[in-house]
């Protein structure tokens, strides 16, 4: 079964209807046949760019309690390496949520991520090895 990590970015846009890339992603999604990983940091940042309605916070709140999407647990090992991350990224300056994301791709081997960020073009493994973008790229 394919397993990929999934940003904040894809998931507003599936939640948000007046999101520009809401069509792309829900149809994506309705293809998408594996499973989904991301972070409670990636949850929290859904949750409060999603604020303007909570229905739709709701929404999402369901499908996280139902395991649509899998929240993968922070370890302590994590930080250290979110702590150098954020070092080597300063110039972007990179974010807490996007980290998590890079953290946890490395410690459970996942490089495919579902994202509309660029940057995750630009993260690279403690190995140097890249991230795949699963989502199509847009013009």
């Amino acid at each position: 079964m394919l397993t990929a990590l999934i940003d904040s970015g894809a998931l507003v846009a599936y939640y948000n209807k007046g999101d520009q890339f809401h069509s792309a992603v829900r149809e994506y999604f309705e293809t998408y046949r594996g499973k989904l990983l991301t972070s409670v940091p990636v949850a929290t940042e859904v949750i409060w760019l999603l604020k303007s309605d909570w229905r739709v916070q709701n929404e999402f709140l369901k499908d996280v309690s139902t395991e649509l999407f899998e929240l993968v647990k922070l370890e302590i090992q994590d930080f250290q390496r979110i702590k150098e991350l954020n070092e080597k990224y300063c110039d972007r300056p990179a974010d807490f949520a996007d980290l998590t994301i890079v953290a946890i791709g490395e410690r459970l081997g996942i490089l495919k991520v579902v994202s509309l960020d660029s940057d995750f073009d630009i993260y690279r493994t403690h190995s140097e090895k890249t991230f795949v973008q699963l989502f199509p790229k847009w013009e």
